[in-house]
C-alpha cells in the first residue's frame, strides 16, 4: 500500500476509536467531569497519566534535543522522571486523601482563602496556557508532514478531535481516551526503534543496542559516534553539557519541581477510589513513562547516526574522511525523505560555497585541525539546518523502515499532541468553572449550571489554545521549558507548603506565588525581548544573558521557587498564623490514619 495511504488509514482508525471511547464514557456529573467519578483503576489510571504526561515534547522533541546536545539532553530524563519520584512520595497521596477536585480548590481550602484560590487559578492558567501553544504547535508539525496539509490545517483538525472527547466526556472520556493514546504512542515509539537498533546493532533491545557494537564493526555505538561528531567539528557526544554544572543542576531540578507541579499531572491523582490507589497510581504511571523515557537515549543516538550517515555516506560505516570531495552528497542526490521533509520548512539546505554539495559541518568549532580540513574542502559554513523536532518523526524514514512502521509513527506523534492538550485542557476548564465560577463568582450554581460552565469553559480553552498554536507569540521556542518554570516557581511551593507546613498562612502563600511567578516571568521575558522601554535593550535590565550566575531563562524556575519559599516564611513570620482547626486539618491529611499524634475523627 502507497506511504499516504498507509497513514491516512492508520490515523484515521485511531482517531476513530478516541471519538468512539469519548461517546461511550459520556461525563453526566461534575463528579464524572472533573475526576471521572473517582472511580478510575490504578493501572488504567498510571497508563492515562503516562500519556498526560508524554507530551509532543516528550514524543516528538525530546529525543530530538538529546540528539542534538548528546550527554547535556539527558537533564531532560532526569528532570522529568525525578519529578515523579517527588509527585508520587510527597504529594499524590496527600492530595488524594484531602479529597478536592482541582489544585486551586486545595489551595483555597488549605490557606482558608478565596484570593488564595484566585492567585491560584491565575498560576495555573498561565502555565497550562504555556504549555499547550507547544502541544498545539506540535499537532501542526505532524499534520503538516503526515497528512500532506498545511500547519493551520492540521491545529483546526486537532482542535475537532479535542473538542470532540473533551468536551463530551469531561475527564471521564478523558482518561480512557489516555489510555488508548498511551498504547498507540508507546507502540509508534518502540516498535520503530527495535527496527533500527536490529539494523545498526543486531540487538533488538534498543536500550541494549545502544551500548552495542555497530554491525560489521569492533567498535561500540556512542564510541563511533563519538567520533563522527568530533571529526565533523561538533562537541563529544557522550560529554558535552548544557552550559554550565550549575545550569545542568538548576535547569534538571526546575524540570523536576515543575513536573511536580504540574496541575494537569496533579489531577489526575483525584480519579482513583482511594489515597493508596494514588500512590500506585504514580508507581504504574512511572513504569509506562520509564519504556519511553528508557528508550529516548537511543532512539536520539541512533537518529543522529543515520542522519550523518546519509549526509555523508561512508563516514559512518566505513571511516572515509568526512572532508574528501566525495564525502558530502550532492544535494541534488538527496534521499526522499529529506525532500518530503523540505516541505515542512523544518529541513532546510543552503549551499553557501556554491558547489552543489550538502556539507554538515559545525560553524563554531573550536578544533582548528577540522577547520582547517573544513576550509580546505571549501567550507563556508553548515549547509544543512535539521529542526530537533523531525528527528523522531522522520527517523524510520531516514532508515527506510516500512511504510505501516512510518504511519504508526505519524498516529504516536498525533496521540501525544493531543492527550496532553486534552490534559491542559481540562485543567483550564475545571479552574474556570470549578474555581472561580462557582468557588468566587457564583458559590450556589447548580450541579447542571456548572457542569454546563465545565463544558463551555473547555471550548473557549481549545478556541484560545488554537488560535495560540496559529499565532505562537515570540516565546513560543521555549514555551515546554517556561511552562515548568511557572509551575516549579509558582504552584510547587505552595503545595508543598500546604502539605508540610501547618504554620503557613494564607498571606505567606499568596506573597510566595506572586513573588515566584514575577521574578520567573521577568527574567524569561526579557530574554525573549518581551519587555518594551525605550532606550533599552531587554537584557540591560537583568545585566546582560544569562546574568545571574550563567542560568538560562529555561532553568531559572527552580530559582523562582527559592524567591517563593523565602517570600512566603518571611511573610508568614509577620502575619497571623492560620486558625486551630486548619492545623488540625493539615496534620489529619499528612499523618496516616490510626497514628495517635492526631486525636478525632479525620
Amino acid at each position: 500500500m502507497e506511504l499516504q495511504t498507509t497513514i491516512y488509514l492508520v490515523v484515521g482508525l485511531s482517531f476513530a476509536l478516541y471519538i468512539g471511547i469519548a461517546i461511550w464514557a459520556r461525563a453526566g456529573t461534575t463528579s464524572e467531569f472533573y475526576v471521572a467519578g473517582s472511580g478510575v483503576n490504578p493501572i488504567m489510571n498510571g497508563m492515562a497519566t503516562a500519556a498526560d504526561w508524554m507530551s509532543a515534547a516528550s514524543f516528538i522533541s525530546m529525543a530530538g534535543l538529546i540528539s542534538n546536545m548528546g550527554y547535556g539532553g539527558g537533564l531532560f530524563l532526569m528532570g522529568w522522571t525525578g519529578g515523579y519520584v517527588l509527585l508520587a512520595m510527597l504529594l499524590a497521596p496527600y492530595l488524594r486523601k484531602f479529597g478536592k477536585f482541582t489544585v486551586p480548590q486545595f489551595i483555597g481550602d488549605r490557606f482558608y482563602s478565596k484570593s488564595a484560590s484566585t492567585v491560584a487559578v491565575l498560576c495555573l492558567l498561565t502555565a497550562s496556557i504555556t504549555y499547550i501553544i507547544g502541544q498545539m504547535t506540535g499537532v501542526g508539525v505532524a499534520f503538516s508532514r503526515f497528512l500532506g496539509v498545511s500547519s493551520d490545517v492540521g491545529i483546526y483538525v486537532g482542535m475537532g478531535i479535542v473538542f470532540m472527547y473533551a468536551v463530551f466526556g469531561g475527564m471521564k472520556g478523558i482518561t480512557y481516551t489516555q489510555v488508548a493514546q498511551y498504547i498507540v504512542l508507546i507502540l509508534a515509539y518502540t516498535i520503530p526503534a527495535v527496527f533500527i537498533s536490529l539494523q545498526l546493532t543486531g540487538n533488538p533491545v534498543p536500550q541494549l543496542g545502544l551500548g552495542s557494537d555497530l554491525v560489521g564493526h569492533d567498535v561500540s555505538l556512542l564510541s563511533k559516534l563519538d567520533q563522527v561528531v568530533t571529526d565533523l567539528g561538533f562537541g563529544k557526544y557522550t560529554t558535552t553539557t548544557a552550559g554550565s554544572t550549575l545550569n545542568m543542576f538548576v535547569y534538571t531540578m526546575s524540570l523536576m519541581i515543575g513536573t511536580a507541579g504540574l496541575p494537569h499531572v496533579i489531577m489526575r491523582f483525584f480519579t482513583v477510589p482511594k489515597v493508596s490507589d494514588a500512590r500506585l497510581s504514580a508507581g504504574w504511571a512511572l513504569i509506562f513513562i520509564a519504556i519511553l523515557y528508557t528508550t529516548a537515549p537511543a532512539v536520539a543516538a541512533m537518529a543522529k547516526t543515520n542522519l550523518i550517515r546519509t549526509v555523508t555516506p561512508g563516514v559512518v560505516m566505513q571511516d572515509s574522511d568526512p572532508f574528501a570531495a566525495d564525502a558530502a552528497i550532492q544535494y541534488e542526490q538527496r534521499p526522499d525523505w529529506m525532500k518530503r521533509w523540505e516541505k515542512t520548512g523544518l529541513l532546510k539546505f543552503q549551499d553557501k560555497n556554491g558547489d552543489g554539495r550538502i556539507q554538515y559541518y559545525n560553524d563554531k568549532t573550536k578544533n582548528e585541525e577540522v577547520l582547517k580540513k573544513a576550509e580546505a574542502a571549501g567550507w563556508k559554513g553548515n549547509e544543512l539546518d535539521v529542526n530537533a523536532d523531525i528527528i523522531v518523526l522522520a527517523n524510520p524514514e531516514i532508515a527506510l523502515l516500512p511504510n505501516w512502521v512510518i504511519a504508526l509513527v505519524a498516529a504516536g506523534g498525533l496521540a501525544a499532541a493531543l492527550s496532553t492538550a486534552a490534559g491542559l485542557l481540562m485543567a483550564i476548564s475545571s479552574a474556570v468553572s470549578h474555581d472561580l465560577i462557582k468557588g468566587v463568582f457564583k458559590p450556589d450554581i447548580s450541579e447542571k449550571g456548572e457542569l454546563m460552565a465545565g463544558k463551555i469553559s473547555m471550548a473557549v480553552a481549545i478556541v484560545i489554545s488554537g488560535w495560540l498554536g496559529l499565532n505562537p507569540p515570540g516565546f513560543a521556542a521555549g514555551t515546554v521549558a517556561l511552562a515548568f518554570g511557572i509551575a516549579a516557581s509558582s504552584l510547587f511551593p505552595a503545595i508543598m507548603m500546604g502539605i508540610f507546613s501547618k504554620k503557613m498562612n494564607k498571606e505567606g502563600a499568596m506573597a510566595g506565588m506572586l513573588a515566584g511567578l514575577f521574578v520567573t516571568l521577568f527574567y524569561v521575558f526579557a530574554h525573549k525581548g518581551l519587555f518594551f522601554v525605550k532606550g533599552t535593550e531587554y537584557l540591560d535590565l537583568i545585566g546582560g544573558a544569562n546574568s545571574f550566575f550563567g542560568i538560562t531563562p529555561e532553568a531559572f524556575g527552580a530559582i523562582g521557587a527559592l524567591v517563593n519559599f523565602a517570600v512566603a516564611f518571611l511573610v508568614d513570620k509577620v502575619t497571623k498564623e492560620p486558625p486551630e482547626h486548619i492545623q488540625a486539618m493539615v496534620e489529619s491529611v499528612r499523618i496516616p490514619r490510626g497514628s495517635k499524634a492526631v486525636e478525632g475523627s479525620h
